[in-house]
């Protein structure tokens, strides 16, 4: 959280897609609670670090139980 120039607390800004869900940052599976971090990419799957999740292919799924990207939640860090 930042403080604005009014004085407020901010929460940083985040991506979001057409349908209004984060697109940046790290995300959690529902099933498992394996966490996606673009800081680390996905070995596994042979995703590069510095890979967000808005950008992973479309067949990705969680590297610990297979569920699609549609079951990740955006983590709040």
């Amino acid at each position: 959280m930042a403080i604005d120039a009014t004085g407020r607390c901010s929460a940083p800004a985040r991506s979001a897609d057409a349908d209004g869900r984060a697109t940046a940052g790290r995300f959690e599976c529902k099933v498992c609670w394996s966490v996606y971090d673009p800081a680390a990419g996905d070995p596994v799957w042979q995703i590069a670090p510095g890979t967000p999740f808005s950008q992973l292919p479309p067949h990705w799924t969680c590297p610990n139980c297979a569920t699609e990207q549609s079951g990740f939640l955006p983590l709040d860090d």
